[in-house]
């Protein structure tokens, strides 16, 4: 959330506040305007008493949007002060019209008015009513964005209430005086002065004793040092402060729930307190940061305030992304969306915020066409924040040049008190002079007599020169007037030139940044049109490599059954009819039989074991580990020891994987049987949390790995085939006479 909407987030509760100063607080509504109108009918027109309570009458009319009547109200009363002699009553009224029709947009009318009020204040001395009209001019300049110029009728109010005596309204309205310069420089960045009158309506409230007072002056003690911390973010000491003055005003809003009117300052309050424990304090203060945004949910529900409800959502997403728990994450953003876009003024930054976490998200999940969806709305959003920063930038160089204006215009209106101070010295010290020879002509009248010619002579000859300096003060003003004039020339064609420079700099940033905008956009286009290119291609290859190995698998099962169902029964009805001729030879051709039957056997195993390799029967029945255990004991001789181990496996996987693990262990074993010659060959498969580790270790004669990778053989390229179907990396590791490890990991899913 910007500076401005923040600082000015008091408005409302401030402008009741000081008009209505003398009201019960308790009184909410409707029961305020029957009250009051209970009490102006009691009155009678033209009195002090319906004088002093028509102002806060009208003001209840206005906040129930009775406008019309309102205006009524205080039209007929001014035309009554108008008429009375002294004009304090009129430049009151005057001044509560204006801000009336400020707030309704009239904008006309509450010129016209405010225009009145400043008539009538020059012609009273009520300095607290002439201080008023000025807080009153100085509140309208800030609603026309001219905070330069509210600056300086806000300190003429000032220094008017310091003049006037006490009374039940004078802190009242110094207090709103006070708070209107505190946006202001709150808004301008001014930590020191937003300090200090910060501070001076805290001392005022605690005078008052007013609840609510004291609620608006923690709010803004708050939100003054958390603005400091932002600026510096190793000034522990401010966001300790800021976290007390938000505390004081949650527990100052606990303890007097029924007599403070605005509720939903609540939730703004409890909002920057829950995001003050989520940015700046330690993680173990995320429980209160959840308490306090979910105490701002409720608060912002009760009262409709959307900006607020969706800000909440918002620090509750965040919390639960800090625990990863992205549904959770996830629901709360939507809401927050749902509760923002459900009003025609949005906060542009809490939507900026927003559609940035959905797309990160989205991002996260891997669902590519959310994220790119929120990442547009994001940008999107954006764009027009940043044309608004631009108006904003536009607006406060105005207000400084304003600002310096008023500087010059004080040291102008300074020198030329001085200067007139000087002349009535000089005047005073001419009638002193006069005095004392009107004396010295009284003592001696005769010499006058005989010197009256003389001196009528030196009368016209004084007023002459009197004429002639007249004369010489005229021509020094007007030429005052052609310097000033002259200056203010050079000034206008300064401030014009340095606008058109300003505009053709901001033109040429924000063609450069479309240009970029626009590059990255198509390059981002282009990377996802490739990513989706390269993920087809893997698709296909690996629809391509599943139809070969399923047809490897089939054609395997195909030969195995044939081999165990053909040629070994027909073995094996060989060996039958030898044996019977075995019983029926004599004993001579005996031992050459029998060696006949022993080959068959021999032929008869050989070809069992050939179709157990084509398709192992273990594995289909009693899974991997018993199928590569019987391998591993059936391919091991005198000369050769295979040792498999398998550690932490659950046999939770795939069937189909498991016979690829399978495949790809026994060629790795039949290479190191065919080419290394080794002694020992060891087989680990290690099941983790999300993925498989299979190492197949010997101690035979190696290999060169580059001259391998080289030649392509079918073997490799089989296996590295098999490998990525699950997913998954080959490392090969050889040396020549000191054996070879190779491992392949394969995720779980």
């Amino acid at each position: 959330m910007s500076n401005s909407p923040r600082a000015h987030l008091f408005l409302l509760s401030f402008f009741w506040c000081v008009l209505l100063w003398c009201a019960p607080t308790a009184m909410h509504g409707q029961e305020i305007v029957t009250t009051y109108k209970e009490q102006y009918d009691k009155t009678v027109a033209g009195s002090a008493e319906r004088f002093e309570l028509v102002g806060k009458y009208a003001q209840a009319l206005f906040f129930q949007e009775k406008q019309q009547e309102a205006t009524q109200v205080l039209k007929e009363n001014i035309r009554i002060a108008e008429r009375q002699e002294d004009k304090t009553n009129a430049a009151y009224l005057y001044s509560i019209l204006a801000m009336n029709a400020q707030l309704n947009e009239n904008t006309t009318e509450a010129k016209k008015a405010i225009t009145k009020a400043l008539d009538y204040a020059q012609q009273i001395d009520a300095y607290e009513i002439k201080a008023y009209v000025n807080y009153c001019r100085g509140w309208m300049y800030v609603r026309d964005n001219q905070e330069a110029k509210a600056v300086h009728s806000l300190l003429i109010a000032i220094s008017l209430y310091e003049k006037a005596p006490p009374s039940p309204t004078k802190l009242v309205r110094l207090s709103a005086t006070y708070k209107e310069l505190t946006s202001i420089y709150a808004s301008w960045d001014d930590y020191e002065l937003q300090e200090k009158y910060s501070k001076l309506t805290l001392d005022i409230a605690i005078q008052q004793n007013n609840p609510n007072a004291l609620f608006d002056a923690y709010m803004m003690m708050g939100y003054l040092y958390e603005s400091e911390f932002a600026q510096n973010t190793h000034n522990i000491y401010a966001r300790d402060l800021a976290e007390k003055y938000y505390k004081k005003a949650i527990k100052t809003y606990e303890n007097n729930r029924e007599t403070i009117p605005f509720r939903s300052d609540l939730a703004f309050v409890a909002n920057n307190l829950a995001s003050l424990y989520l940015r700046a304090f330690p993680k173990q203060y995320n429980e209160q940061a959840s308490y306090y945004a979910n105490l701002a949910l409720q608060q912002a529900k009760e009262t409709h305030q959307v900006n607020f409800l969706a800000s909440s959502y918002g620090i509750l997403a965040e919390i639960a992304l800090q625990t990863d728990d992205r549904k959770t994450a996830t629901a709360h953003l939507l809401s927050a969306l749902t509760t923002i876009n459900s009003t025609h003024l949005p906060d542009k930054n809490t939507l900026l915020s927003i559609y940035e976490s959905l797309a990160q998200l989205n991002e996260t999940e891997e669902n590519y066409l959310g994220a790119l969806h929120f990442q547009k709305l994001y940008l999107q959003t954006y764009q027009s924040i940043y044309n608004k920063d631009k108006l904003e930038i536009s607006r406060r160089l105005e207000a400084q040049y304003e600002k310096e204006q008023q500087k010059q215009q004080l040291l102008t209106l300074q020198l030329s008190s001085e200067k007139k101070e000087q002349q009535i010295k000089l005047m005073k010290t001419i009638g002193l002079q006069q005095k004392q020879e009107l004396e010295n002509l009284k003592l001696s009248e005769e010499n006058q007599r005989k010197r009256l010619e003389i001196s009528q002579l030196e009368t016209e000859t004084h007023a002459q020169a009197l004429k002639l300096s007249q004369l010489e003060n005229d021509n020094k003003l007007l030429d005052i007037q052609h310097f000033k004039k002259t200056l203010s020339f050079q000034e206008k064609v300064k401030f014009y030139f340095l606008s058109l420079a300003i505009a053709l700099a901001v033109l040429l940033l924000v063609l450069l940044y479309v240009y970029k905008q626009r590059t990255k956009s198509m390059k981002q286009q282009k990377e996802l049109y490739n990513l989706a290119l390269e993920k087809e291609k893997q698709h296909a290859k690996i629809a391509t490599l599943t139809a070969l190995l399923d047809g490897q698998e089939q054609e395997r099962s195909r030969l195995a059954r044939d081999l165990h169902d053909g040629l070994g029964g027909l073995l094996s009805g060989t060996k039958i009819q030898l044996s019977t001729l075995n019983n029926k030879i004599t004993d001579a051709n005996k031992l050459e039989m029998t060696k006949s039957i022993e080959h068959l056997d021999n032929a008869v195993d050989e070809l069992r074991r050939v179709a157990h390799n084509l398709m192992p029967d273990l594995l289909l029945k009693y899974g991997l580990e018993e199928a590569l255990k019987e391998y591993a004991n059936r391919m091991s001789t005198d000369q050769l020891d295979i040792d498999v181990q398998f550690l932490g496996y659950t046999d939770t996987l795939q069937q189909d994987k498991q016979l690829l693990v399978y495949r790809i262990i026994q060629e790795l074993v039949n290479n190191a049987l065919k080419h290394a010659n080794p002694q020992q060959i060891i087989i680990q498969l290690v099941e983790s949390e999300n993925s498989y580790l299979v190492t197949i270790e010997d101690d035979g004669c190696g290999f060169d790995l580059p001259q391998v990778q080289q030649t392509q053989s079918a073997g490799l390229h089989n296996i590295q085939s098999r490998v990525q179907f699950l997913k998954g990396e080959l490392h090969i590791h050889s040396e020549q006479n000191l054996g070879t490890s190779i491992d392949f990991q394969f995720p779980k899913q």
